[in-house]
C-alpha cells in the first residue's frame, strides 16, 4: 500500500492563489475520495500538484517520501493521472494506446504480462468492442473509456482522475465508479475523483474533500463532510442532506442564495 499525506499545500494558477494551507488527514487503504467545488476553486490545479506535474508550495508525501524528491519514472509508477482532456484523436486503435500507455511507464512488465494486462483491462472496463476501433473514430464518452484504460492498465496505487465520468452516460458513470472503487481497494491505494455531481460522490466516495473560498472546508465522510452550512459556502445554495430508503445520503437543494454574483 502507498500512502500519500499533504500538508501546508499551497497552489497558485498564474498569478493568482488558488488554494492555502490544504491538509488532507490520512485516510484507510482503500479509500475513495471525491474532491467538489464549484467551478474554478482549484480542483484541477490541485490533482496535477499531487501528480508532481505542477509547482506547489508545503509537503506532500509518497511512502514518507517527499513528492518533489523523486524520480520521475517512479512516481510515474505509483500515480494514474487522468486530465480532463480527452485522448486525441489519431489513427491508433484504442488497444495500441492502451499497450503504448503501459509500456511507456511500466518498463519492468514483459511483453506478455503488458498484452495480458491491456486484456483484463479493456474487459473490466467493458470496452472489448472499442479495441481495434480508430481513436479518430471514438466518440468523447468512448474516448474518456479509453484513457481510463491507459491510466489503469498501468496498476498505479494512487488514483488521481480529473472529472473522469463528464462525457458518460448514467450507465458507464456508474459502471466507471464501480470498477474505479474495486480497484482501489485491490490495490490497497488511493483515489481522488474531482467530481461536479454531488449525489454521485456522496453515494460512491468514502470521503468527501470540499473546497470553496480559498481554501479546504470540511474533509470527512458524507454525512459529516456535507451539510447545509458548507453547502451555503461552498456552492452559495441552500440545501438539505436526505437519506434514501436504502440508507445513502442525498442532496436536496432548495434554491441559491439572493446574493449570487453573476456566473
Amino acid at each position: 500500500m502507498t500512502g500519500l499525506r499533504i500538508k501546508n499545500l499551497g497552489l497558485q494558477y498564474g498569478s493568482n492563489v488558488v488554494l492555502s494551507d490544504v491538509a488532507f488527514p490520512e485516510t484507510p487503504e482503500g479509500s475513495l475520495i471525491g474532491v467538489l467545488g464549484p467551478n474554478g476553486v482549484g480542483k484541477s490545479t490541485l490533482l496535477r500538484a499531487m501528480a508532481g506535474l505542477g509547482p506547489y508550495r508545503g509537503d506532500i508525501w509518497l511512502d514518507d517520501e517527499p513528492l518533489r524528491d523523486m524520480p520521475m519514472r517512479r512516481r510515474a509508477g505509483l500515480i494514474g493521472y487522468l486530465p480532463q482532456e480527452l485522448p486525441q484523436r489519431t489513427t491508433l486503435v484504442a488497444y495500441e494506446a492502451v499497450v503504448s500507455a503501459c509500456r511507456a511507464v511500466r518498463p519492468d512488465m514483459a511483453t506478455q504480462a503488458v498484452e495480458d494486462a491491456t486484456e483484463e483491462t479493456f474487459e473490466r472496463l467493458g470496452i472489448r468492442h472499442l479495441a481495434f476501433k480508430a481513436l479518430s473514430t471514438l466518440s468523447g464518452g468512448q474516448r474518456q473509456m479509453v484513457g481510463l484504460a491507459q491510466i489503469v492498465v498501468r496498476r498505479p496505487t494512487i488514483l488521481l482522475l480529473d472529472e473522469p465520468i463528464s462525457a458518460l452516460d448514467l450507465r458507464w458513470q456508474i459502471g466507471v465508479l464501480d470498477v474505479v472503487r474495486t480497484l482501489t481497494r485491490q490495490q490497497r491505494g488511493h483515489c481522488f475523483m474531482a467530481l461536479h455531481d454531488i449525489n454521485i460522490a456522496m453515494r460512491y466516495c468514502d470521503y468527501i474533500a470540499l473546497f470553496g473560498d480559498g481554501k479546504l472546508l470540511a474533509f470527512g465522510p458524507p454525512l459529516a463532510a456535507m451539510t447545509p452550512d458548507v453547502l451555503r459556502q461552498a456552492y452559495r445554495i441552500e440545501g438539505r442532506i436526505e437519506t434514501c430508503s436504502r440508507g445513502k445520503p442525498f442532496v436536496v437543494t432548495d434554491g441559491v442564495l439572493a446574493d449570487l454574483p453573476a456566473y
